[in-house]
């Protein structure tokens, strides 16, 4: 068997991940392009605009445990189809209506539909190739991260009907390949919660995440860590770093480049010489270059360091998943990834609101400082205490855990 076959599977796998491309493609473009410009078009106020963003990525997360709850007890084509219908949904409302209500009841709708989405791809990872294939998700999640808005800002000079129709177009894209999926995915095996009362399975959800306390931390820290930096990462390329727009967008495209390229091979390597050895100096280059660009390097030092910070990024990414899904039961993958993706999503939704004050108080080199300590102090800790799945996982053990 070749290796990307061993990787994606029976073909199952790579139509998945080529829906997870379609949706966040249209996703990210969405939002992060589409709603702020087309508001200009009937005088939506900014605030109303980021209203709009934080109900979305809060749709998102508080729908994530339903969705896997769900996912674990129907069919995943017939789950997979609902949720692309709320997302055509969403995009419609928000482009047809005229008021800040029907744009935030679009973004909301987007949210809703999206969110299974993420949760089907994570479901169906094989204990074979946890690290691989975590690899192949956060790929296709950053390319559509990347070419979404920037093919967006392209089309929104052509007319807004284009660019709400090329969106349409991409969601429609991966309906096509859910279709696939759909026809090869099999029916969920019936969860034994099913047949157990609601506070019997409040006791095992606690026992469980009982079990994984030592990742708490870094699920909820990591992802308050990047939060931290939304609000004010433009404002500190340009007054920090002297960086015009330009040059500031050419150092995203080299990161978020230099992540994609290598997220498939770290995983690789992750799963051969221990996920908890990558994701750990992962943080740890993090913070380093966090830390390099509060000396307001040259240009060239900055190209130099997104690289650093891409490549960091992409020894996370997959490690961190796949040691997660090693505390998934078989039988329950969807309301468990619901549950983790809910636990991180609540770090996300704090670091924003808390970037942006510390930015105002202290200026944005202080924001950039406490997410570098932050991310410090989670390879410090993974440092000192390795995590440990099931007896397995060791630090620099050199052999497959």
């Amino acid at each position: 068997m070749t290796p990307t076959r061993a990787v994606m599977g029976p073909g199952s796998f790579g139509r998945l991940a080529a829906l997870l491309f379609f949706v966040e493609f249209a996703r990210c473009a969405f939002i992060v392009s589409f709603v702020p410009v087309y508001a200009e078009r009937f005088a939506i106020s900014s605030t109303a605009v980021g209203f709009a963003v934080s109900a979305h990525f809060v749709a998102d997360t508080a729908v994530k445990i339903a969705a896997g709850y769900l996912l674990d007890r129907m069919s995943p084509g017939l789950l997979l189809h609902l949720s692309l219908g709320c997302s055509l949904a969403g995009i419609g409302v928000a482009y047809f209506g005229s008021m800040p209500e029907t744009l935030i009841a679009g973004t909301v709708l987007l949210g809703l539909g999206v969110s299974p989405v993420w949760l089907l791809c994570l479901s169906r990872v094989t204990p074979e190739s946890r690290g691989a294939q975590m690899g192949v998700i956060y790929t296709m999640w950053l390319a559509g991260l990347g070419l979404g808005p920037l093919v967006t800002n392209l089309t929104l000079e052509l007319g807004y009907g284009v660019s709400c129709g090329m969106l349409t177009m991409m969601l429609g894209a991966g309906w096509i390949a859910g279709l696939r999926w759909s026809r090869t995915a099999s029916a969920p095996p019936l969860a034994s919660s099913a047949f157990v009362s609601m506070r019997e399975q409040f006791v095992e959800l606690r026992r469980k995440l009982a079990a994984m306390r030592p990742l708490l931390p870094g699920m909820l820290l990591q992802m308050a860590s990047a939060g931290l930096l939304l609000p004010i990462l433009p404002t500190f390329a340009t007054q920090s770093l002297g960086l015009g727009l330009p040059q500031y967008s050419l150092i995203l495209i080299i990161g978020g480049g230099c992540a994609a390229a290598c997220l498939i091979p770290m995983g690789r390597w992750a799963d051969k010489y221990g996920h908890a050895t990558f994701f750990t100096i992962g943080f740890g280059g993090m913070a380093v270059s966090l830390a390099l660009l509060l000396f307001a390097p040259p240009f060239s030092g900055a190209l130099f360091i997104a690289a650093f910070l891409g490549l960091s990024c992409a020894a996370v990414f997959p490690a961190w998943n796949a040691l997660l899904s090693r505390f998934v039961p078989a039988e329950q993958q969807g309301t468990w990834w619901g549950v983790l993706s809910s636990l991180e999503g609540v770090g996300l939704m704090a670091g924003p609101a808390a970037g942006g004050w510390i930015a105002d108080r202290f200026g944005a080199k202080t924001t950039v400082t406490v997410s570098a300590a932050i991310l410090l102090a989670i390879a410090l800790l993974y440092w000192v205490k390795p995590v440990k799945s099931d007896g397995t996982e060791r630090r620099f053990s050199g052999g497959k855990p």
